[in-house]
C-alpha cells in the first residue's frame, strides 16, 4: 500500500498566477514538470525523454488554488496535488505537494520533488 507524502516549498512573493499557471497548464507543466505536455479534457498526457509517457486525470481543483491528478496506470485511491497557500503579512506563496509513494521509495520521491521544485523556481523565477 502506497503512502501518503506532504512537503512545502516556500516561493518568493511572485504572483498566484505564475504559479498557477506553471502547475495546472500544459505550457506551465511542460517548463519544469515533463518534456511534453497534451491535454484532452481532463486528462493530460505527460511525456519524459523519447518513451516514457504517462496519462493523469484531473479529479478535482479550484482555480488559482488547488488542482489534483490522478495517474490513470494507479492505485484508486492516490494522486498528485498542487496547492497554493498565500500568507498576506508576508505577501509569500507556498506550494503543497502531496504524492503517495511505496514505503521504501519514499526518499527518492522526496528527491525528485526537490529536484522538480528547484527547475520550477530557476524557470519561473520562484
Amino acid at each position: 500500500m502506497k503512502k501518503r507524502i506532504r512537503i512545502e516549498y516556500p516561493l518568493n512573493s511572485a504572483s498566484g498566477n505564475v504559479i498557477w499557471t506553471a502547475i495546472s497548464t500544459p505550457s506551465g507543466l511542460q517548463l519544469w514538470f515533463a518534456d511534453q505536455v497534451f491535454k484532452k479534457a481532463k486528462t493530460y498526457n505527460f511525456k519524459w525523454g523519447k518513451t516514457e509517457t504517462r496519462d493523469a486525470e484531473i479529479i478535482s481543483y479550484r482555480s488559482e488554488y488547488f488542482i489534483r491528478f490522478h495517474w490513470k496506470d494507479e492505485e484508486p485511491r492516490t494522486f498528485f496535488e498542487f496547492k497554493i497557500h498565500y500568507n498576506e503579512l508576508t505577501n509569500e506563496h507556498l506550494l503543497e505537494i502531496t504524492d503517495f509513494s511505496e514505503p521504501e521509495e519514499e526518499e527518492d520521491a522526496i528527491n525528485l520533488w526537490n529536484s522538480q521544485i528547484d527547475a520550477l523556481r530557476r524557470i519561473c523565477g520562484l
